[in-house]
């Protein structure tokens, strides 16, 4: 927690509660399920909730109805966001379905009230739009926006809130960048949180074309 109070302050006492709350329970199922690196563990905070909120820091999500993370894995970024961010609706996605047990356990044990989950591959998700996708490291860029697109609403340009594809991502991404056809805003995690696991961790965001 000491990373979460560093760079954040304005946060109620039931958040904070939460926050606390959510290294002994991923503790506690990690030793069931393998859903987070066993060497993370000593490092939970810095390595998953502050990466994690590094979205939050740019993009204010309470001024959007609704979330996907893709591959969300045990949470992340999800989980933290969606504590942040109680009013958003964040919907879960993984193809693992252990993970999104995981997950539903988690949110449940703290009281969200803004988290579903959904075992499915995100190509078989239809007749469903969201204002936002978030993801961690879980496609090169071009197919995480390929599948992106057909879940986006397209909202009206003057409304200034976040529409398009959030992710977190590691190492050199020129090339990346380049093959996926995208022009994404880009951000150095480090230039946001001055650690240095955050060193080549950048944060980019390719919205919808209106």
């Amino acid at each position: 927690m000491t990373y979460i109070d560093k760079y954040f302050s304005e946060f109620t006492d039931n958040q904070l509660s939460q926050f606390k709350s959510l290294q002994p329970l991923y503790q506690e199922w990690n030793e069931k399920i393998n859903v987070i690196s066993r060497k993370d563990m000593d490092n939970f905070y810095l390595h998953h909730v502050l990466h994690s909120l590094a979205i939050a820091t740019q993009f204010d999500l309470g001024n959007v109805k609704s979330v996907i993370d893709l591959g969300c894995g045990g949470g992340f970024p999800g989980i933290p966001l969606a504590i942040f961010f109680p009013d958003t609706q964040f919907h879960m996605v993984d193809s693992i379905n252990k993970k999104l047990m995981v997950v539903k356990e988690v949110a449940d044990a703290i009281g969200l009230k803004n988290v579903t989950v959904e075992h499915t591959r995100v190509e078989q998700i239809k007749n469903r739009k969201f204002d936002v996708v978030v993801s961690r490291a879980v496609a090169p860029l071009g197919e995480l926006w390929k599948w992106s697109k057909p879940l986006l609403n397209k909202r009206a340009s003057a409304d200034e809130s976040p529409n398009g594809l959030i992710c977190l991502k590691g190492g050199d991404l020129t090339k990346e960048i380049q093959e996926s056809g995208c022009k994404p805003y880009i951000w150095e995690i480090d230039k946001i949180f001055n650690e240095d696991f955050f060193r080549e961790k950048f944060m980019l965001y390719q919205p919808m074309k209106k």
